[in-house]
């Protein structure tokens, strides 16, 4: 697909309203989204294309006076720039009545850049229908593998994301593209009933369309093992979590952890052990939409700073965390390209992009052998910390039991992963040397504020709860 008309037709609008609103401010900037979202679904009753939940369209105005920022979003640019850049200012009033509230903020760099940024796609290739149609073959070729599927569901959605960043000394476009395929069925066994779902992702939709009907054996193989799973037993346990897993526990152990805007607000314990040894020695965690190619890899961020690869832990040792403008200029350190906004009407934030562990040296034969008795973990159902007091909380959707440096068939479901972090990452002992990103959901600040983000890594072998 290619960069957004629209947007195209709006960059003169875009340098015209900067250079009139930098009569009365110190930096300007205005950030142009035009994110086109496709969700195509089928299962047993019903079909359906629709706009995906993403879509998004408009402007917004980052304003700085050299106290306070502001933010003014808007459709449209359209017009006289000069009523316009009034008409903004007379809505930020509130300038002079905060400025004995203001936050202390080092000058914002402008530095020089002109580009445009493409990811190849081949979105073009393939029409709605017949995305629709590969989802009617994934329903029926999962409900004809086994009457004890009462339901399937087939789901593809596509991202299309064009952005446009100008400020006095910037001149920044993007256009990305991502792909989420999912295979979901209801399995019934006697009065029982569960889900299980298995999912692939690209950047090129005809990976997705090809791989998501190779899914069907594997879905339902799953099901029926978890339709016969037990409650695990509390307790404390050798454990290896998969990559899902992996990825969950560094999205929720460090991942909001090290977000600087709770920096600013003293709300995040990490702020004090910068440099501290927080894990095993062999961890290495990082954050970055450079850092590797998912649903969260993008060029630049919607504060028009280039894409980051951030090293969060090395060797245990926490180094930093992530950042956006706003939270970097008042902590005095450089942005990390982790500024994000829900959409052009909602504030930036700074936001994980990919979280992940490094991959290891260990092969995950012998992390299973080593364990005497113990679990390894699977896929994210959800999880959630408290940076304050460092706890976290991860659900896994299912474990299998290890007896004998075996991996067996007992299934458990689902399972829940506690503790404190430090605890939990200096008790990893081995980390596997496979790694595995996914990218299939959203991630929210606090209760709000959703974006797209990818977590994962290797298989870690650590001691923990479950319950």
């Amino acid at each position: 697909m290619p960069f957004s008309k629209f947007l195209e037709c709006r960059r003169g609008d875009c340098v015209a309203l900067v250079r009139e609103l930098k009569k009365r401010f110190r930096y300007v900037s205005v950030l142009g989204s035009d994110v086109k979202a496709l969700s195509v679904r089928a299962n047993k009753n019903t079909s359906a294309i629709s706009d995906g939940s993403d879509v998004d369209c408009g402007f917004v105005v980052k304003l700085w006076d050299g106290g306070a920022f502001f933010e003014y979003s808007l459709d449209d640019i359209a017009g006289d720039k000069r009523f316009l850049a009034e008409k903004i200012e007379q809505e930020l009033k509130l300038a002079d009545n905060l400025k004995n509230d203001a936050v202390t903020a080092c000058p914002l760099k402008d530095e020089p850049l002109e580009k445009s940024f493409r990811r190849e796609n081949d979105f073009e290739n393939f029409s709605e229908e017949y995305i629709l149609k590969v989802c009617n073959l994934c329903r029926d070729l999962a409900l004809a593998h086994s009457p004890n599927v009462a339901n399937a569901t087939a789901l593809v959605r596509t991202l299309d994301v064009s952005k446009l960043f100008v400020s006095e000394n910037r001149m920044l476009d993007q256009n990305y593209t991502w792909v989420n395929g999912m295979l979901m069925v209801n399995y019934r066994k006697g009065e029982r009933m569960i889900s299980a779902r298995e999912g692939v992702a690209s950047h090129n939709l005809g990976y997705v369309l090809t791989a998501l009907p190779q899914l069907a054996d594997r879905v339902v193989d799953k099901a029926a093992h978890l339709v016969e799973a037990k409650p695990i037993q509390p307790g404390v346990y050798d454990v290896i979590t998969a990559p899902s897993i992996t990825g969950l526990l560094a999205h929720e152990a460090f991942g909001h952890g090290v977000e600087m805007d709770m920096f600013v607000k003293d709300r995040a314990l990490a702020k004090n052990f910068i440099g501290q040894q927080v894990a095993s020695p062999i961890c290495n965690m990082r954050d970055g939409a450079a850092a590797t190619l998912s649903v969260a890899s993008y060029y630049f961020d919607d504060d028009g700073v280039l894409a980051h690869d951030t090293q969060v832990i090395k060797n245990g040792i926490l180094l930093a965390g992530i950042s956006d403008l706003g939270s970097a200029a008042q902590l005095g350190t450089e942005p990390t390209g982790n500024g994000r906004r829900e959409s052009h009407k909602r504030k930036a934030y700074t936001r994980m992009t990919n979280t992940f562990f490094e991959k290891g040296t260990d092969k995950l034969a012998d992390m299973i052998a080593s364990i005497k008795h113990g679990y390894m973990i699977f896929e994210t159902n959800n999880g959630m910390e408290d940076p304050k007091n460092w706890q976290v909380q991860c659900v896994a959707e299912y474990g299998r039991e290890i007896v004998d440096g075996k991996l067996t068939d007992n299934y458990v479901a689902p399972v829940v992963m506690s503790g404190y972090v430090p605890d939990v990452l200096k008790s990893i002992s081995m980390i596997s040397d496979d790694f595995f990103v996914e990218g299939a959901g959203s991630c929210g600040k606090g209760h709000k504020e959703w974006v797209r983000v990818s977590d994962g890594g290797p298989a870690l072998k650590l001691k923990v709860r479950l319950g």
